[in-house]
């Protein structure tokens, strides 16, 4: 039997090619236009209720005490020698230990594993990342910087440069996108793999695509693409937009979570005050179109995916997809009650879920 599009004339091949990509990039840039006017009414609103109150920007001067929590770990850099940048992360648990690595999503920073920080480090050497253009960590200016190879890169070379050679790799939300893909691309690195409320980046690419309630859900990658919008939307009402994401009734943490404290959301207000602070996180975004769509691969190293069912981003249908993506042992875990911020919404159930994976691993490689 012939393969399907064998017949086809190369000529004809390239012309549906350029067809499907001008209708991608149709889409991508009609519904950007699409959300620039949603959040441009906002601004209007806003304006026309509290205009004193819409352009008040505080920008924090001195970070709570809760990001120099000693019970948290030790604040460390590392340069990496191909990029030149600087990382920043915090660091739990004896060095020597096995490797756990924690990478966050946004808008977070390395503070959302606060939780996961405490728990793990009496049997791993737990450090949760500030990824390029976060926090303390160098932001290159440019979104070229931000492309899905570089993200890469940063994971492996910041583990070479830890001294490991592989490692537990956690990720939640974009954390979760690149976590996936570095399972992918180096699986030698990664000796198990969790993920936090983010599907297979294969699944989410057609998933969204052949869904428009996901697509409305993910609205926030499209206005992303917009140049300085996004971030002044973000300064509104001295960052009114970032505090309801985690408050929210609509995408918060909800009534039976653990709440975010005043001190935490001070935290976060700290970090994404500062000026620029911002455009490194959207950066992430505003580079993804250019890679997709991505091609299906496969993950062969054992793996958790778990799941908020309450997530406002995440529609839980693409948790059970993920499963035909994973040729090793997969285990599906999604929690009625939770939100999209999982590992601080529910940490105690998360993190016995996380211990249950790893200690049946281990039992499992022993047998």
């Amino acid at each position: 039997m012939a393969r399907p599009g064998a017949a086809c004339p190369p000529p004809a091949r390239r012309v549906m090619v350029a067809a499907r990509a001008l209708l991608f990039w149709a889409l991508v840039y009609s519904y950007c236009g699409v959300c620039a006017c949603i959040a441009g009414l906002r601004l209007l609103w806003s304006i026309g209720r509290r205009p004193g109150e819409t352009f008040r920007w505080v920008v924090r001067e001195n970070p709570p005490a809760c990001l120099n929590d000693p019970s948290l770990g030790t604040h460390c850099y590392v340069r990496i020698k191909d990029s030149g940048l600087r990382f920043h992360y915090v660091a739990a648990g004896e060095r020597g230990k096995p490797l756990m690595l924690l990478l966050h999503g946004f808008p977070e920073f390395w503070y959302s594993w606060r939780h996961q920080l405490r728990e793990f480090k009496s049997e791993y050497r737990v450090v949760a990342l500030d990824l390029r253009g976060y926090g303390e960590t160098d932001a290159p200016p440019h979104k070229e910087n931000y492309k899905l190879d570089c993200l890469i890169a940063d994971i492996k070379d910041i583990l070479e440069s830890l001294g490991y050679n592989k490692c537990v790799l956690i990720g939640h939300d974009w954390g979760g996108m690149i976590a996936w893909l570095v399972a992918i691309c180096y699986p030698e690195m990664v000796t198990k793999l969790i993920v936090v409320n983010f599907p297979h980046p294969s699944v989410f690419t057609e998933y969204i695509l052949r869904h428009p309630s996901q697509l409305i859900k993910s609205g926030y990658f499209f206005f992303f693409q917009m140049p300085w919008f996004p971030e002044f939307m973000f300064t509104l009402n001295d960052f009114k937009v970032l505090k309801s994401l985690f408050t929210s009734q609509a995408t918060g943490i909800g009534r039976k979570g653990c709440r975010l404290t005043a001190e935490d959301i001070e935290a976060y207000l700290y970090v994404f005050s500062q000026p620029g602070a911002l455009t490194g996180p959207i950066n992430h975004y505003r580079t993804l179109f250019s890679c997709l769509p991505l091609q299906n691969h496969e993950i062969i190293m054992p793996t958790l995916l778990l799941w908020g069912e309450r997530d406002a981003f995440m529609e839980v249908e693409m948790a059970e997809i993920t499963r035909i993506y994973v040729k090793n042992h997969f285990r599906l875990t999604i929690l009625s009650e939770a939100s999209h911020w999982l590992q601080q919404d529910q940490p105690d159930i998360v993190n016995k879920l996380i211990w249950t994976f790893l200690k049946e691993e281990t039992k499992r490689k022993r047998e």
